[in-house]
């Protein structure tokens, strides 16, 4: 297993291609200032570029998976211009963006708090998977704050309804709500179980098709909200053209009728 420590942030690759990023502040609860957001999306933008990665687990050191923001920052960041505010605030945005957009199968995995933008990072991944009494929150406007940089990928997750509700009343829900929302996928009764989860999603991830998997998600992009017309059908068509052409197609095809593995699973 390779490992990379960035302090407060770690990243180990195994010979298999699972990345594990963590967060590593546990005295914090992984709170998050602009120096580790700032790692994360260095981190992000690397597995990015890596083709053997084939799945990205994100996940907490400690007792919390992320308490959001931390104090300190915040507190700094009251005497901040405007400006120097939103710059801070994009430093977050592109972190979240990056880490959507990476063309692997990514998964955060949730134990204790995930409040603000550790709910965020939740949002932003493929799949969550929440221990069932885990603490979740968007706390923004406790604060007097709106969830505003992460209200992209949330309001994707669990839908304009459910935003507008926790967004408001900044009311807590732990794991099984979560997974009721979707905004977990699945859920596990402790912690020491959020490692099988992730031995079950690796070697799903394993399994498939690495350009496929990267097609398949900003398939989901390209045809969420759009309209059921000849112009979405042949975007679609083309797309499955696209792929049955492709080298990937072409081989999980022969490997299906030769009763074999793809080159991919082997």
């Amino acid at each position: 297993m390779a490992e990379r420590s960035t302090d407060d942030v770690l990243l180990n690759v195994t010979p298999a291609g699972a990345a594990i990023v963590t967060l590593n502040r546990p005295d914090k609860h992984n709170a998050f200032n602009a120096d580790i957001i700032a790692r994360l999306s260095d981190i992000f933008e690397t597995l990015r570029a890596n083709e053997q990665v084939r799945i990205v687990f994100l996940r907490g050191a400690g007792k919390s998976f992320s308490a959001g923001a931390d104090l300190e920052w915040m507190k700094a960041a009251a005497d901040w211009t405007h400006e120097d505010n939103v710059q801070d605030a994009m430093g977050l945005a592109h972190m979240l963006k990056r880490l959507h957009e990476l063309p692997q199968t990514t998964v955060a995995l949730v134990q204790g708090a995930a409040m603000g933008g550790g709910a965020g990072l939740m949002a932003a991944c493929d799949i969550a998977v929440a221990v069932k009494d885990a603490k979740i929150r968007f706390s923004e406007v406790r604060l007097g704050l709106t969830p505003a940089t992460i209200s992209p990928f949330v309001v994707r997750a669990i839908g304009p309804r459910w935003a507008r509700a926790l967004f408001a009343t900044g009311e807590g829900f732990d794991g099984a709500y979560a997974e009721k929302i979707g905004l977990a996928q699945y859920t596990v009764e402790s912690a020491d179980e959020l490692d099988d989860m992730m031995e079950h999603l690796a070697q799903l991830a394993f399994h498939t098709a690495p350009g496929a998997v990267r097609a398949a998600k900003a398939l989901v992009d390209d045809v969420f909200g759009k309209e059921i017309d000849e112009h979405l059908l042949h975007r679609c068509a083309k797309n499955i053209a696209d792929r049955r052409a492709s080298e990937e197609g072409r081989e999980g095809l022969a490997a299906f009728l030769e009763k074999r593995k793809p080159y991919w699973a082997e």
